[in-house]
C-alpha cells in the first residue's frame, strides 16, 4: 500500500530547542527523545540548554530524524535502542522492537526457575527475553536460538552490553539442539496472520516480517513449538509462549493435545490473554 509522504520538516542554524518543541509536528516526548539522541544531551540538559542555538549540522541532523519519524519509522530504530525489563537493548530493523507486554513472559519464567535452572529462549531476536532472564538470575543457564544470523549478532551484542552470560545458537526452532532438556522453554514467535491489515500499519511496516507473521494462519509456529517441546522439557518443566490477543483458546488446545498439564493463560496489563503455557508431567 502506497503511503502518503509527510510534508518536509526543516530547521535552520540558530533555531533553538524551545523553538523546536513549538514547531515540530510530533508529540513533545518524541521530539525530546530525538533531540536527546541527536545532540547527546540528558533530559535535564534539554531543559537547561533550551535556548542554545543549533549549528547548521545539528539542525540538519535533527530535521532528518524528525522527517524519518514523520514517515512512520519507529523511534526505537531511529535512536537504535529500546528499554526492556529495565535494561537497554540495541535494536535494528533486523529484529523486533521489544514491547512492554512481553515482560509478562519474563516474569512468568522467573517465577518458575529452580536454582541453576536451564532455560531455552526460542526465536530470541534482539535477545531481550534471554538477557533479561540471565540478568535477573545469574545462576540460570540460558540458551537462546534464532534462525536469523543477523538477529543473533544483535542479541550477542546486547548480552555483552548488559554483561550477562547467554549461549546463542543458530537454529530453526529445535533443529539445532541435540537431546538437551530445559526447566523452562520460552518463546515469542511470529503469530500474526498473513493477511492481517496491521502488518501494513504503524511500526509493524518497518519491522522484519518473518518475525511478525508465520505467513499462514498465525498458529503454525506455535504448533511447531508445542509439538517439539516434549522432547526438550525436563520433568515438571514449563513451556511459556506469547501469542495474539485472540489465540489463547487455540493455544491452550494445542498444549492439552500434547499431554501437557496445568494448561493456562495469563493476562497482560491491558487485560488481554497474552501468554499461555503448560508443564511437562512429573515422573
Amino acid at each position: 500500500m502506497q503511503q502518503d509522504q509527510p510534508p518536509l520538516f526543516t530547521l535552520v542554524a540558530g533555531d533553538t530547542l524551545a523553538a523546536l518543541l513549538r514547531k515540530a509536528p510530533l508529540p513533545a516526548l518524541e521530539t525530546r527523545i530525538l533531540a536527546s539522541h541527536a545532540l547527546g544531551l540528558t533530559r535535564v540538559q534539554l531543559i537547561t540548554q533550551s535556548e542554545h542555538p543549533f549549528s547548521a549540522a545539528e539542525a540538519h541532523l535533527l530535521a532528518s530524524l524528525i522527517q524519518r519519524r514523520l514517515a512512520g519509522e519507529p523511534i526505537a530504530y531511529i535512536v537504535g535502542q529500546r528499554e526492556f525489563f529495565g535494561l537497554p537493548f540495541m535494536v535494528t530493523p533486523a529484529v523486533l522492537i521489544p514491547r512492554p507486554e512481553t515482560e509478562l513472559l519474563v516474569e512468568l519464567t522467573l517465577e518458575r526457575l529452580p536454582q541453576g535452572a536451564r532455560v531455552l529462549d526460542l526465536g530470541t531476536g534482539s535477545g531481550a527475553i534471554a538477557v533479561a532472564i540471565a540478568h535477573q538470575r545469574p545462576d540460570a543457564r540460558v540458551t537462546a536460538l534464532d534462525a536469523s544470523e543477523d538477529a543473533l549478532a544483535i542479541a550477542r551484542q546486547n548480552a555483552g552490553h548488559n554483561q550477562v552470560d547467554v549461549r546463542f545458537l543458530h537454529s530453526d526452532w529445535y533443529a539445532g539442539l541435540d537431546d538437551q532438556h530445559f526447566d523452562v522453554i520460552v518463546a515469542n514467535p511470529p503469530y500474526i496472520e498473513k493477511d492481517d491489515p496491521h502488518l501494513t500499519q504503524g511500526d509493524l511496516r518497518f519491522e522484519p516480517a518473518n518475525a511478525l507473521t508465520d505467513h499462514a494462519d498465525g498458529l503454525s509456529d506455535l504448533r511447531a513449538i508445542v509439538a517439539g517441546a516434549g522432547r526438550h522439557l525436563a520433568a515438571g518443566g514449563w513451556l511459556l509462549m506469547e501469542h495474539g490477543y485472540d489465540q489463547a483458546e487455540a493455544v491452550r488446545a494445542l498444549l492439552a493435545a500434547q499431554g501437557l498439564t496445568q494448561v493456562q493463560s495469563w493476562q497482560d496489563l491491558a487485560g488481554i490473554e497474552r501468554v499461555s503455557g503448560a508443564s511437562s508431567p512429573k515422573t
